[in-house]
């Protein structure tokens, strides 16, 4: 594994802050709470405190001579996907692991910082900790996306926290031209990156065009009056028999009023919410994504034109869809031993998202970072970016 990391006393001050900010997220929640799993997609945010722990400590503290495990149990409870690392409990059914307590969790979660206190003065498991605390604070970002989507299911609509979304201000849309030719994609070697990533390689593109912001509230608005959900030339097909078998008629989150018509509310984090008009439209599946696109006379950009062109604007308010299916770059290699698993075998039947959201932690966010999710999905904070052809 080539990822570059902190001396041991900085990675000692990362590894508290990146473990303390998901107890944070944590905190506004009961127990009864964290043990929702509203969908098989997502998780309860119980298990996800475990899982980052059992990951510490599985794949790094297994190397640390001396260490203990917790509790042997686990880690047939807390395996996400690592066949290496053993069988596991099925994910559909996270939601039924009302025991090991939430208070039980969290002693697993104290027992194993104990640990990585000292194995983070450990040079040789730099690395290996490193990409412990980013895989952290993707399952950060799970947390608030997997427990919106739980609440929403509750009819009360509860709030997970108690301010509403800062009111977005008019933003001017800009056509930004990008000339073709040749141009180097992919995470250059400075500083962490996940292994798809890698390796840095060419692309030629033609010239294009691309929108100097993400698609509006306002905007997607006016796709659904004229009849966006209705109409099946705007839609590829499997996005259309989404639209008819889930009856999609707007984003997901997005309340009608008590007329049935007009969607002037959205659920959000902070509970049920006027719909700002010049927010980022979020919660759209790919599908929808690309239907907007062909209605407004344009489409998605590529992932390699989103990134060649993201110097050019502001990025990280929500996930923007791409053109592109996830695939392995050229000359991809996985990281070596356990967390060759981590990425590559997902590498089939997802679209890539470039850009970040407002869930994303600080310091999550570079512009070769590569997303991915099935074309279907909309609990993340997805949106949409709209590029042309020149």
């Amino acid at each position: 594994m080539k990822v570059a990391h902190q001396p041991s006393a900085s990675m000692a001050q990362a590894y508290a802050q990146v473990r303390a900010h998901t107890e944070n997220l944590a905190r506004p929640l009961s127990a009864e709470d964290c043990l929702l799993q509203s969908m098989p997609d997502a998780s309860p945010v119980k298990w996800h405190l475990a899982h980052t722990s059992w990951f510490f400590e599985s794949v790094v503290l297994a190397r640390f001579a001396g260490y203990r495990p917790f509790d042997p149990r686990f880690a047939y409870l807390f395996n996400s996907y690592y066949e290496a690392l053993g069988p596991r409990h099925p994910r559909p059914r996270r939601g039924h692991l009302s025991r090991p307590s939430l208070d039980e969790v969290y002693a697993f979660r104290a027992h194993v910082d104990a640990a990585m206190l000292e194995a983070s003065a450990d040079e040789t498991l730099g690395e290996l900790i490193t990409l412990g605390l980013h895989h952290e604070q993707q399952h950060q970002e799970l947390i608030l996306t997997d427990i919106k989507h739980a609440f929403f299911a509750n009819p009360l609509l509860p709030a997970y926290r108690g301010e509403g979304p800062d009111v977005c201000a008019a933003e001017p849309l800009e056509v930004l031209s990008v000339p073709g030719g040749v141009a180097l994609v992919g995470h250059d070697g400075a500083g962490f990156a996940f292994d798809n990533e890698c390796p840095r390689h060419q692309v030629l593109m033609n010239p294009f065009r691309i929108a100097s912001r993400p698609v509006s509230n306002a905007e997607f608005k006016a796709f659904i009056a004229d009849g966006g959900y209705r109409r099946p030339e705007f839609w590829l097909s499997d996005g259309w028999a989404h639209v008819q078998e889930e009856n999609w008629e707007a984003p997901l989150y997005w309340l009608k009023d008590d007329d049935g018509s007009a969607k002037d509310n959205a659920f959000t984090l902070s509970g049920v919410q006027p719909l700002d008009p010049n927010a980022p439209v979020e919660h759209v599946s790919f599908y929808e994504a690309a239907a907007f696109a062909a209605w407004a006379g344009a489409r998605l950009p590529t992932e390699f034109e989103w990134e060649v062109a993201s110097p050019l604007f502001a990025h990280g308010r929500v996930w923007e869809w791409t053109r592109s299916s996830y695939d392995p770059y050229p000359g991809f290699k996985p990281f070596s031993g356990v967390a060759a698993e981590y990425n590559g075998k997902f590498m089939v039947g997802q679209m890539v998202l470039r850009g970040g959201s407002s869930a994303t932690p600080h310091g999550h966010i570079r512009p070769t970072y590569r997303n991915f999710f099935p074309p279907h999905a909309r609990w993340q904070f997805s949106g949409i970016r709209l590029a042309e052809d020149a």
